[in-house]
């Protein structure tokens, strides 16, 4: 027998969580076809793995790449970090199914919840298609380079079928039944599943509530029970109003979706938080009963800092006096706002409550753009209000007001304990991702977390072995997804795989930034390391540092 590519000599991980073993792997027609030590099996082409790890090629269980591949098949920087699978249609946002006179609202759903510019979205997005099965379609037509697979995000179903009191109210009874034949249909074309948000910040057009905010015990169940009459697909539900925090209601929510769908539900989000130090326990603990139902917290395994540009402040969107910032996005408009006392006192108030980011001391200057104020860079608001004998709020917004609302903070929010890391990242129920790849384009990039897994957790601070590690980036999510062809290397399985160094994988340090989306937009990416090679359906996708051109990613149907 001759196949088409012969992996040998690699040290194997085979997402299983079994211990590494030295085995070649015989790649045809995209499938691995026999995994055995010393294979002699004549190949086309040999790759030799001596002294690397061979595994499952990556799945990112939480991606909001919907508009992105429309100009990047690529969905970059995943790609660049062993990533072989993105899944998208998160948190309730997304562009299908959309008639052509309401794209402006989708696309402003996007800049308001996951922060894409609006001109990028106008420049970028192809609209060749209406229904949710048409953007399936329109996706594999572009021939992707790693497999794309869609979740049904509530908001476009609902303004789909109610138009503009989407965002007002629930849907009726009849409007309901027809939400939930589209669900259905999109079910039927290979969706995973619905997503849905209950987050405060998740603004949608006009400042006003996304969509499927207003949607109504009723209208869930109604969407869990298709699930539960497929027999198939999952939920990712952002249910943490305060991060890593749920409420009793919260919780009987999470109980009635497991209930009334029978399938497995993901909620985010799980971020350790020094302010509030026993939230991700308690939280877990009060959720035990669901997760042993198949509920799964989800986390992301980085620190999470992010950069905050003063026109699209998503960071403050919880706060109930910000509404107005995102309800007209002129930069007067928003000035405005930033001057009022009104605003400022209500500010004031809600931080007296536990905040998203702790304190001001938190929150640094990043850049200027008025040379006068070039002074500020480097340090914080806590320490600028101390010296100018202000509080943390005026000072914050007065250096916004004086650099004509061009400055960038960076903001340390989550995740930096690392003993309740290792703690969280121990936990085998909790669900690794939340890496947003597509979103926050000006803020931050996490996407690159599986390389910064294997790097920083595995090889630097031993908290995750390699084959527990890879398991949780490859078969874990697979299953709980049910992608069936995916996540593990053995015969029958596609030939998606990731070969790395083990000693210099890792992310390659800070974001970075870059001017290359649609019209010469900036974006934060996020460099690899270590990654040797990347194959997808058995064709070499990235190699030595770079993305080859090969476009063999597919579209994946539940």
């Amino acid at each position: 027998m001759v196949v088409d590519a012969l992996v040998k000599r690699g040290r194997l991980v085979d997402g299983t969580g079994l211990s590494a073993r030295r085995s070649d792997i015989a790649i045809s027609s995209g499938k691995i076809v026999d995994v055995a030590p010393n294979l002699s099996t004549v190949a086309q082409h040999v790759i030799d793995a001596s002294g690397l790890v061979v595994a499952p090629g990556f799945i990112d269980p939480h991606t909001h790449y919907d508009a992105q591949i429309c100009w990047d098949g690529a969905a970059t920087p995943s790609s660049w970090h062993g990533v072989t699978t993105v899944v998208m249609g998160n948190c309730g946002v997304g562009i299908a199914p959309c008639r052509p006179q309401t794209r402006e609202i989708a696309m402003r759903d996007l800049v308001n919840v996951e922060a894409i510019p609006f001109e990028v979205l106008n420049a970028g997005i192809t609209w060749d298609w209406e229904t949710f099965p048409e953007y399936m379609d329109a996706a594999q037509r572009r021939r992707p380079s790693l497999n794309l697979a869609f979740m049904a995000p509530l908001t476009p179903f609902r303004h789909y079928v109610m138009g503009e009191a989407s965002m007002e109210r629930a849907a009726t009874q009849g409007e309901t039944k027809e939400i939930q034949r589209l669900l259905g249909e999109a079910m039927d074309a290979g969706a995973f599943g619905f997503s849905s948000t209950l987050l405060n910040q998740h603004m949608g057009y006009q400042g006003r509530p996304l969509a499927c905010r207003n949607a109504s015990r009723e209208e869930i169940k109604a969407y869990c029970n298709v699930l539960r009459e497929k027999g198939k697909g999952a939920i990712e539900f952002a249910m943490t109003r305060q991060i890593a925090v749920l409420e009793e209601a919260e919780l009987e929510l999470l109980d009635f979706m497991l209930e009334e769908s029978k399938r497995p539900v993901t909620f985010i989000a799980m971020f350790d938080r020094d302010d509030l130090p026993e939230a991700v326990r308690e939280t877990l603990r009060k959720a035990a009963p669901m997760i042993a139902k198949g509920a799964r917290p989800q986390t992301s395994p980085l620190p999470l800092t992010r950069e905050i540009n003063m026109r699209n402040p998503f960071s403050f969107g919880a706060f109930p006096s910000w509404k107005r910032v995102f309800e007209d996005k002129s930069k007067e408009a928003q000035a405005k706002v930033y001057a009022d006392r009104k605003f400022r006192d209500q500010f004031r108030e809600e931080l007296k409550r536990p905040a998203a980011f702790g304190n001001w001391a938190r929150i640094t200057v990043h850049e200027v753009k008025d040379r006068k104020l070039k002074k500020y860079e480097g340090r914080t608001v806590a320490e600028i209000a101390q010296e100018e004998g202000k509080d943390g709020v005026d000072a914050f917004l007065d250096i916004t007001l004086a650099d004509d609302l061009e400055n960038e903070f960076t903001m340390q929010s989550f995740n930096s304990r690392p003993d309740r890391m290792a703690e969280i990242l121990n936990d085998p129920t909790v669900l690794l991702g939340l890496g947003d790849g597509g979103a926050h384009l000006d803020m931050l990039c996490d996407s690159g977390y599986p390389t910064y897994v294997l790097g920083t957790w595995v090889r630097e601070k031993k908290v995750l072995t390699l084959e527990e590690a890879v398991r949780r980036m490859t078969s874990d999510p697979a299953d709980f997804y049910g992608i069936k062809d995916r996540g593990r290397i053995a015969p029958g399985m596609a030939a998606d795989l990731v070969i790395f160094d083990p000693a210099t994988v890792g992310s390659a340090g800070r974001p970075e930034r870059v001017y290359d989306l649609p019209g010469g937009g900036k974006r934060m990416v996020m460099r690899s390391k270590g990654i040797h090679m990347t194959m997808v359906n058995g064709e070499i996708t990235w190699e030595d540092g770079k993305l080859t051109g090969a476009k063999a990613g597919q579209v994946l149907r539940s």
